[in-house]
């Protein structure tokens, strides 16, 4: 982390503001002018505890990313999302995940994660509540990991020809990777189906519903449950009066300004917000009359022991 602090809080500014993406190398010259000249307005936060830089980094860490911006990540995930609806030969459905839909990302210019879902095929767990009753019907012989290598595929070859004029990075194990072009935001494909937990059988709510994705480096498929940690975190976040989510974005800002890049990297935003989760109850609903008052011991870590 900059040692300075007015180093620290340039550095968030910049990076709330999207102007770090100016010099990543995929931002057109006409998206880059819109970035710059956007950047000049200041935040709420910029003129707080104006004789305090420390305070105003921790209070301005904390706050959501201009809800413009946001939406603009959003956006540009749905017209990806629209063309895989269109184009591919088979039916899918499409959903967010990650950051972006938790409203816990760190940066202005922030990427977003796409599930491309098969629903013409999911697996079950045979224990739970519809399987027992029978409710599963026409099996098939074809395994998740031939079903996702199909579909990542016609995926890849779909994105190629749509986005000729974009980068389309195939490389990655889990996701395809959209940026440059006419792209204002990146956005990561990630080829996946529904897997339909024992606790989703039950209550048929989709937050309890579990998805399988690829890693084709492997290749593997992978178990994930987006939908139970977006919807734990908003409850808690809730149940905080809006005090853990402020508190994983100052993690995840302190992280991002690290000194030590290589070694804050092994933390990533899903464990920060884990940790975050199990945080002290007290010291995080303090936060709602004082925003730094949860900030003192937010890392006293409840045990179910």
């Amino acid at each position: 982390m900059p040692r300075d602090i007015n180093a620290r809080l340039e550095k968030l500014r910049i990076r709330r503001k999207g102007v770090d993406a100016v010099n990543s190398g995929w931002v057109t010259e006409g998206f880059a002018q819109d970035i710059l000249q956007k950047s000049i307005i200041q935040e709420a936060w910029q003129r707080r505890a104006a004789a305090q830089p420390y305070t105003r980094y921790a209070l301005g860490a904390m706050q959501a990313v201009d809800p413009a911006y946001t939406q603009k990540s959003i956006d540009e995930a749905e017209r990806v999302a629209k063309q895989m609806r269109d184009g591919l030969s088979v039916s899918i459905e499409t959903r967010l995940q990650g950051s972006v839909p938790l409203d816990i990302h760190i940066k202005g210019v922030s990427d977003v994660d796409l599930l491309v879902l098969l629903t013409g095929f999911h697996t079950y767990f045979t224990h739970g509540a519809l399987a027992l009753a029978g409710h599963y019907t026409n099996p098939t012989s074809e395994t998740s990991l031939s079903a996702l290598i199909s579909l990542r595929r016609e995926c890849e070859e779909l994105l190629k020809r749509r986005y000729w004029g974009a980068t389309v990075d195939c490389n990655g194990g889990k996701s395809i990777a959209l940026s440059g072009g006419s792209f204002e935001r990146p956005v990561d494909v990630v080829p996946s189906h529904w897997s339909d937990t024992i606790a989703y059988q039950s209550s048929l709510a989709e937050n309890d519903r579990g998805v399988k994705i690829l890693n084709k480096t492997v290749p593997e498929t992978i178990d994930n449950l987006p939908f139970t940690h977006i919807k734990r975190v908003h409850d808690r976040d809730a149940a905080f009066y809006g005090s853990l989510k402020k508190a994983i974005r100052l993690v995840k800002s302190v992280k991002n300004d690290a000194d030590y890049e290589e070694t804050a990297a092994m933390l990533p935003s899903f464990d920060i917000a884990s940790l975050m989760y199990h945080a002290d109850e007290t010291a995080m609903k303090a936060g709602f009359v004082n925003e730094l008052e949860g900030s003192k011991n937010p890392l006293v870590l409840r045990s179910s022991v």
